[in-house]
């Protein structure tokens, strides 16, 4: 690693070869981010090769959502423990190893437990990144590199099914689904070695406390919450997938009395105080929780219309879903080439933007016509709306916050992106499946669609109310 060093709670310091690093750090997530989704194309194949059942794949694909979401405060607070290089390159040493093992799994409980362990390196590799970006890139390069981050989170979610399907329906060497796996093995490795020239040395404060308490009590809240929203559809919807809804929100109380209670003697909470308290980061992170579940899914509905109503391929379907990512991320890069009297309101206006375009998809899709020009123009739009207000929304949750308390604001922060997505697919996903069973006409695939679109366009309605907080409390932490 590098020789930039800091004292713990310094001011960030410029990295020698800034590009690099960035390039490093973004790719690290982006390997994350798409082993959300790259797997779903793969299915098929899992269940004729290894005989696998319908629960069994359902835990192939959650294992890996469900690790990665309870462990990421865990794997931030770790970060500032123990140095956000060094977890950064622990976890993704984990995440390449497990995946490899997912590429050789011979049986599904292998397969489902390597995709777990798989989950826990990206939980402790992701929430470094932005801890990374906030401590080492200041001013106009770090607005720069959260554009880029966020161009990154729209690209992994759509990208992911696209590479899939080339590589499932590829067959490199007659070995199926495993290049799904396989594929990030070699750059996990070349990602290792660049790591060890690149990474700052930020060490860590080993006189933090851990907050073990809390972070026992927040990890099986989260347990609890992330479970039946992942398996809860496919199941039916269990009573015991309700009563662990009902535990979680017990013990999400229980986490907020443990985290007053710790500041309140003079210890060190998981989340504290003051990071809540930095202007405008609670009601942007209630925005971009709302732009990542209606983001992902709506990605999740128009996927599954387009492959099982109107019978796309995967790779048509992913191929299609693309401007609309596409667009997010250019517009998160240059939102900021706008006149700059328009920066301040473009969170709110992108955010209703991209609503009322949804509305127009739902409204041309409804009827079970085909993804035609104008669909996917109006596509376009939406996509380069909402990512003129991510990108500015992402730099208000955290622009606020001290760089000592780097690690705790982004590590909520990316948990929250992470919970949204979850939630998004999960609850739009059901508004969406709730309606059509299939097979079915593509006119009620349409109609499916057309009331999860609706749901998608509330959700950003909402996400604009908590932009207008956002610039109003960030206006008055700076009066």
């Amino acid at each position: 690693m590098t020789d930039l060093q800091t004292r713990p709670g310094a001011a960030p310091a410029a990295p020698t070869r800034p590009g690099r690093l960035l390039a490093l750090l973004l790719l690290g997530q982006f390997m994350a981010l798409l082993d959300v989704s790259v797997v779903n194309v793969a299915v098929p194949t899992i269940r004729t090769d290894l005989g696998a059942s319908g629960a069994a794949l359902q835990l192939v694909i959650a294992g890996y959502t469900i690790a990665y979401a309870v462990l990421l405060i865990t794997g931030a607070r770790l970060g500032a423990r123990y140095g956000y290089g060094r977890l950064f390159q622990c976890g993704l040493a984990v995440f390449t190893a497990a995946s490899l093992a997912c590429g050789l799994a011979p049986g599904t409980g292998w397969l489902i437990g390597f995709r777990v362990l798989q989950g826990a390196g990206a939980a402790l590799m992701v929430p470094q990144v932005m801890s990374l970006v906030q401590r080492t890139f200041t001013g106009a390069a770090r607005v720069r590199a959260l554009g880029l981050y966020s161009a990154v989170l729209a690209g992994g979610l759509a990208v992911g099914q696209v590479v899939g399907g080339v590589l499932v329906q590829a067959d490199l060497f007659g070995t199926g689904w495993r290049p799904v796996f396989l594929v990030n093995v070699p750059i996990g490795v070349v990602l290792l070695l660049a790591g060890q020239r690149l990474l700052p040395v930020l060490p860590g404060d080993r006189g933090r406390g851990f907050d073990l308490p809390g972070l026992l009590v927040l990890a099986a809240a989260l347990g609890l919450l992330v479970v039946p929203l992942v398996l809860g559809h496919e199941l039916g919807w269990p009573r015991w997938g309700w009563l662990m809804l009902a535990g979680s929100a017990l013990l999400f109380g229980v986490f907020a009395v443990l985290q007053h209670r710790t500041g309140a003697r003079g210890g060190q909470p998981l989340v504290p105080a003051r990071v809540l308290r930095a202007p405008g980061l609670l009601p942007a992170a209630g925005a971009v929780f709302l732009v990542m579940a209606g983001f992902a899914g709506f990605l999740f509905s128009f996927a599954l219309h387009q492959q099982a109503g109107l019978g796309y391929s995967a790779l048509r379907a992913g191929l299609l879903s693309g401007p609309v990512a596409v667009a997010f991320g250019l517009s998160s890069l240059c939102w900021q080439r706008l006149p700059r009297r328009l920066h301040r309101s473009l969170p709110a206006l992108g955010l209703a933007t991209t609503a009322g375009a949804y509305l127009v998809v739902g409204a041309l899709a409804g009827g079970g016509a085909g993804i035609g020009v104008v669909i996917e123009v109006v596509l376009l739009v939406a996509g380069l709306a909402a990512g003129c207000a991510y990108s500015p929304l992402f730099a208000a949750a955290l622009g606020r916050v001290d760089p000592a308390d780097a690690a705790d604001g982004s590590g909520l922060l990316v948990t929250v992106v992470q919970l949204g997505q979850v939630v998004g697919v999960a609850l739009l996903g059901t508004v969406f499946l709730g309606r059509v069973s299939y097979p079915a006409p593509p006119a009620d695939s349409g109609r499916a669609l057309w009331a999860a679109v609706t749901a998608v366009a509330v959700a950003f309605v909402l996400a604009a109310v908590l932009a207008l907080r956002t610039r109003r409390a960030v206006a008055a932490g700076r009066d």
